[in-house]
């Protein structure tokens, strides 16, 4: 569980840093980096005879590899589509479910046949193709480097506060944000860490556990590219109600999989719980957008999946623990299914926040306009009682 759970928590870990050299060196370069840096990570591995290195190369060097290569697939879907980004955040994220559907049986033969290490040389040749594919981002909206460059094409170091660029958090909204999804986060992915195992306890090896595997995958495609679509009809910050409702129900899975006792029980759960995960992947760039705007869309995206790799790190072994401990994953599944409702709660209000931030920041330059104008008037009113008496003595001369 650690080892799986620290890779997938430092995916999210390296996150700020990565928006950081995003914004600096642009999402080709970062892109192309991360994905070689996962490949060296993942071939290392394949090297490994024990558990402990395995802690470094895969737990740390090629998760940190995927950070730098997922983050600005995000990014740059911006920079191309306004209207229809969530439609677009949805097919590009249904890859993964492609994957999801189908690696689990191709990684089944492969360790059958030529055994772990090989299998893991064999998954290198992903992470080349995802090496050559970051060379085909070319952003439109210019990063520091090209500003702080000017025409010359020297790269400077900018200023401190376009490097970590914390005024993303003086938006309520996007605190609230920010805090309210890792909340929901503690018990997310507990069922994807230890559902195959719980499935074994509970049916033994009668029952095929990469079906249910296929279920999540197939489902969160599709929710990916019907939510997506869905989330461009959605105007502004309301599009946070589709990550409400798939904290809602994702939550209530969670519950439910204790009390599945047939394994047709499980698949219904699964299929569910793959719509609405595909939900809450694919509209989180767009709400980003939404709330922080597009030149600091980077940041804040990063800032969220940093702090999204604390319960992700964390809750997974804490539900292994629960099971050693009491000798069953019911109890782990059911509080695992408590965080998402209290994240999808504290996320209801943001729309309402956000409605009101902009309805400030309307009013303020039009108080401005207000001001320059009495000025203005009062200006002209001090020159003509200035101008009537050299008026009058000019007459009496």
């Amino acid at each position: 569980a650690w080892v799986s759970s620290l890779s997938m928590g430092m995916v999210f870990f390296c996150s700020p840093i990565v928006s950081i050299f995003t914004d600096l060196f642009g999402c080709r370069k970062v892109a192309v980096i991360g994905a070689a840096v996962g490949f060296a990570g993942l071939l290392s591995s394949s090297f490994v005879s024990t558990i402990e290195p395995l802690y470094f190369t895969y737990g740390v060097l090629f998760a940190c590899g995927c950070s730098f290569a997922y983050q600005p697939s995000l990014v740059i879907l911006g920079h191309y589509f306004k209207q229809r980004l969530g439609l677009v955040n949805g097919i590009v994220t249904a890859g993964s479910s492609l994957f999801t559907v189908s690696l689990p049986f191709l990684l089944r033969v492969l360790i059958d046949s030529v055994g772990l290490y090989n299998t893991l040389r064999v998954l290198c040749i992903l992470m080349f193709i995802l090496f050559l594919a970051g060379f085909t981002y070319k952003p439109l909206v210019p990063n520091a480097k090209d500003k702080e460059g000017g025409k010359k094409g020297k790269f400077r170091f900018p200023p401190e506060k376009k490097i970590c660029n914390f005024s993303v958090f003086k938006v309520l909204s996007y605190r609230i944000w920010a805090f309210g999804i890792p909340a929901a986060l503690f018990g997310y992915f507990v069922p994807y860490v230890h559902l195959m195992k719980h499935v074994k306890d509970r049916f033994g090896d009668s029952v095929p556990e990469e079906v249910l595997l296929l279920c999540l995958g197939i489902t969160s495609g599709v929710g990916r590219l019907i939510f997506g679509r869905v989330a461009d009809y959605i105007p502004g910050a309301k599009k946070v109600y589709l990550q409400v409702a798939s904290f809602f129900f994702i939550g209530l899975m969670s519950m439910m999989i204790p009390l599945c006792h047939v394994f047709g029980g499980l698949i219904a759960v699964c299929l569910f719980m793959g719509l609405f995960d595909g939900c809450f992947i694919c509209i989180m760039a767009p709400i980003a957008f939404e709330l922080v705007g597009a030149q600091d869309v980077s940041q804040a995206i990063g800032f969220l999946l940093g702090l999204m790799s604390i319960p992700m790190t964390v809750g997974p072994p804490i539900a292994g623990l629960l099971r050693d401990h009491l000798g069953t994953y019911d109890v782990a599944f059911y509080l695992a299914g408590v965080p998402p409702l209290i994240g999808g709660a504290i996320l209801c209000v943001i729309p309402w926040v956000h409605e009101r931030q902009k309805l400030k920041e309307r009013a303020k330059p039009v108080d401005g306009e207000t001001t320059e104008k009495m000025l203005e008037n009062e200006n002209t009113s001090v020159s003509n009682t200035t101008e009537k008496p050299v008026k009058d003595m000019e007459s009496g001369f």
